[in-house]
């Protein structure tokens, strides 16, 4: 135990100028799981959807954002970008930030991207690991072991989606002792989520990115892996989204309803997608605190003043 709290602290090291925050949680204590590298830096976008969104990541990582008053909640965040790259700057980040007011410790994930030329499973190695490091070292983090979320946005929600359905595969061999934890989170929220790879709505550039990895339309079709294990979801979804058609949430909710597992689907009538905390004059701005009340009817962040 003394030795993985000494290699845990050898991970909480400075990053590229790229990282928004503080305090930094690396992934991998040494070389990483499957092949190739991004051509470059990392790099942080500055002109129109692409604007404080990173690509290039060669450090995949967590950045911490701490309340001032933690509840011992946790918050794996995972912003989407198609695997392509990450909208950090206008979803991750703000949602981090907005959960951390609420007393909950946010954890926003820097992953690697197909788009960039890491291997295409590369997204889920990454996630696994963010959650057995969050899950594995709890003390020191200062978080409860049984009450550790995640939330995504679209690509981000398909990874999020994964970890909840399919945290237990073995995605890369063990690094180190941690990676004897489990990789499932407690519960996910998956905002205007990719999460099918299926017809007709397999047009993503989320799935044109995975679409060389084996068998992938069954595989990474979140849908098809709900099972009796899969933790609570919470969805929100716009009905006008032009980029994940709102059957992909419709499809995971039916999939829990079958399972007989706790789910919960808002579809607003506006908000197209890319709406992150909600855009302004669509309803879309009532999902934070629909997913906050949520995750208190089942426990996983106590009442407090809002």
């Amino acid at each position: 135990m003394i030795r993985w709290l000494a290699a845990f602290a050898l991970l909480l090291v400075a990053v590229p100028a790229a990282a928004q925050g503080g305090e930094v949680i690396n992934l991998w204590p040494g070389a990483m799981p499957g092949g190739g590298r991004p051509a470059g830096p990392e790099k942080i976008g500055n002109e129109g959807a692409a604007t404080g969104s990173v690509s290039n990541v060669t450090v995949p990582r967590m950045v911490v954002v701490r309340p001032e008053n933690p509840n011992g909640a946790a918050v794996l965040v995972i912003g989407g970008g198609g695997y392509f790259r990450i909208q950090i700057g206008s979803a991750a980040m703000p949602t981090a930030q907005w959960l951390a007011e609420r007393g909950v410790t946010a954890f926003v994930l820097y992953y690697r991207l197909p788009g960039d030329g890491w291997n295409a499973d590369a997204p889920f190695q990454d996630g696994q690991r963010a959650m057995r490091l969050l899950r594995g070292n709890w003390k020191t983090l200062g978080i409860d072991p049984k009450r550790i979320g995640v939330l995504g946005f679209s690509a981000g929600g398909h990874l999020a989606g994964t970890l909840a359905t399919r945290g237990g595969d073995a995605f890369y061999p063990p690094a180190d002792a941690v990676d004897q934890v489990s990789a499932v989170p407690d519960f996910a929220a998956l905002i205007y989520p990719v999460i099918s790879m299926r017809a007709p709505i397999d047009t993503t550039r989320t799935a044109r990115e995975l679409k060389v990895l084996p068998n992938y339309r069954d595989a990474f079709s979140v849908e098809a892996h709900v099972g009796s294990a899969t933790p609570p979801i919470f969805l929100a979804h716009a009905a006008d989204d032009p980029i994940a058609a709102p059957e992909h949430s419709l499809r995971l909710h039916a999939a829990m309803l079958a399972a007989k597992r706790p789910v919960e689907l808002h579809l607003f009538e506006a908000g197209g997608h890319s709406f992150a905390l909600g855009k302004r004059g669509t309803t879309t701005t009532a999902w934070p605190r629909l997913f906050l009340a949520w995750a208190r009817s089942h426990g996983w962040v106590p009442a407090q003043g809002d």
